[in-house]
């Protein structure tokens, strides 16, 4: 039991219980958005109710192209408004937030070396070595 309330205690397993139940809430809202203003557009423009129950016929063989369709859209969507939504302004937020923290924006970070690089640089400190 002990070990059971060691693993319950630890603080990644908490974090990760509230990162599902936000990502749940956030799931609705993310849902609604969709549902309530997009797909109307969608609808409006494309006559999406349509696109969803079309299907391609090949002999005695009817493929629902319409819902993959509708299910790419969607998913669409959806990464657009995360993106635009959260993501986005979570970038400016948090760029802001170290602009008033340190006074300057954040410097780029450099490229790490590549593996051609580093080999470079081990054989020319080789050459000198041994000269």
């Amino acid at each position: 039991m002990q070990g059971f309330k060691e693993f319950i205690m630890r603080g990644n397993v908490v974090e990760l219980a509230v990162a599902v139940i936000i990502g749940t809430a956030f799931t609705a809202i993310v849902n609604a958005l969709v549902e309530g203003i997009f797909n109307p557009l969608i609808a409006a423009m494309f006559n999406a109710d349509q696109l969803a129950s079309a299907v391609w016929q090949v002999g005695p063989v009817a493929f629902g192209v319409g819902q993959v369709i509708a299910a790419v859209i969607n998913f669409l969507l959806i990464a657009l408004v995360v993106y635009f939504v959260i993501v986005l302004p979570m970038n400016k937020l948090n760029e802001a937030m170290y602009i008033r923290k340190h006074g300057h924006r954040p410097e780029e970070e450099e490229a790490a070396a590549t593996e051609t690089d580093l080999l470079v640089e081990i054989r020319d400190l080789l050459a000198t070595r041994h000269q």
